[in-house]
Formats: structure tokens, sequence, C-alpha cells
């Protein structure tokens, strides 16, 4: 989430009269927003929380739900700063789902975190793991042992989840054709693309769109 973001919840399938919320400028806060997207601790793949996560994390959605009810019993501000505020828990809990003393103790390791760093700054040039190892000074086997000890994929695996992620992004988020965000997340020909994001979705770059694409119109709106 960032501000001005507006995010669509249909109150059942098919449903289009949904709430959307937009996230106007200070949500979240510095602090919070520093906390989730602290590179330290945040996983970089899909993780799941143990029974007694998911117990807290269920909790402080119920808590949400029924804040979100709240709206005739308090002012408008403190209606606004309660959710803000739950959300922001919720937020920074998602963010530390993963092991704190894992991470210290395997992902804290030199060659990955310059590997994370250059793919950052190449995933849109190169999706070969040798790349990065010639331009690291390690061979590609280190790169690949340190991310795993990290993260517990491959080195190969954690680029290609990168370039995943930045052209989900650019599908739901922005109006580009696919063939031009191929070209921005590296691939040469959009055909070599297209058969890449099915791969790994199971469907084409265009249904994924439409599958997230918000319905229209929407008539209840809050602020958050």
């Amino acid at each position: 989430m960032w501000p001005g973001q507006v995010l669509q919840f249909p109150d059942g399938p098919g449903d289009c009269d949904a709430t959307v919320l937009v996230f106007p400028t200070g949500f979240p806060n510095a602090a919070t927003d520093a906390l989730i997207r602290d590179g330290e601790h945040a996983p970089y793949r899909l993780v799941s929380p143990g029974a007694a996560r998911q117990a807290a994390l269920l909790r402080y959605l119920d808590a949400l739900v029924d804040e979100h009810k709240e709206l005739p019993g308090l002012t408008l501000e403190a209606y606004v700063e309660t959710l803000r505020d739950l959300l922001s828990v919720i937020l920074i809990r998602l963010a530390h789902l993963a092991d704190p003393r894992k991470q210290t103790r395997s992902a804290g390791s030199e060659p990955f975190h310059l590997f994370r760093r250059a793919v950052e700054e190449g995933f849109g040039r190169t999706h070969r793991v040798e790349d990065y190892a010639e331009q690291l000074g390690y061979s590609a086997r280190t790169l690949t042992r340190a991310t795993r000890a990290a993260l517990g994929c491959g080195a190969k695996r954690y680029i290609d989840d990168r370039v995943l992620l930045e052209a989900k992004r650019l599908l739901i988020h922005t109006s580009l054709p696919p063939a031009a965000i191929s070209q921005r997340t590296g691939f040469a020909y959009p055909t070599v693309f297209s058969a890449f994001f099915r791969q790994h979705t199971g469907m084409t770059p265009t249904e994924f769109r439409s599958l997230t694409k918000p319905c229209e119109p929407a008539t209840d709106h809050a602020a958050l």
C-alpha cells in the first residue's frame, strides 16, 4: 500500500457495488513504513505463519472488522485513526512473519546481500545467475548456496520470483501493454515473457490483468 492507492473489496463474487478504500498521504506513517520496508527482516518469498502467529493475525483482523463497524459510535477522526493504527499493526506483523533468529543467522551473509541488491538493480537487464556472479566476483554456485541458506530457494528461483513480482505489479497498477512490460522486466521477446508468466501463474499476462482489474463503478467510499 502507498499514498493514493485505491483498494476495492467486493461484498461477494461478481459484486461491483463494493467498498473502496483510499489511502492518503501519511499512511502508513514514517516509522511503520521503515519497519515494513526493512530488507533485513522482510521475507522475499511467500511464508506461512505458525499456529500461534496465525491466531494472533486473525485476532488483529477480527479487531479491524469490529472497529470498521463502529463509525456511528466514534468521531470521524477517531474512527480513521483507529483503523490506521490497526492496519499498521497488521502490516508490521506480516512483514515480520519470517523467524528473526533465522534471518539474523542465515540472511546476513555478504554474498546474499550483495546478490539481492544486484538483482534489485539489474533484473530488468538479465535473469542469469552467471551474470550476477561475474558482476559480484562469486561463483554461481556460491550465490545459489547463499540464497538457499537465506530463503530456502536457489538463486535462479529468487531472480524469477523478483521478475514475476514486478510483472504483476505493472500489470495491476499500470496500463502498459504486455509487450512494454516484457521489455521492462528484461525479456527480449514478448512471446518469451508470456511463456514465462504462464509457466509461473497458469495464465497469460492479459488473463491475469483481466482477473485483477477492479470492477466499475464503485458506490461506497471510505478514506483511511
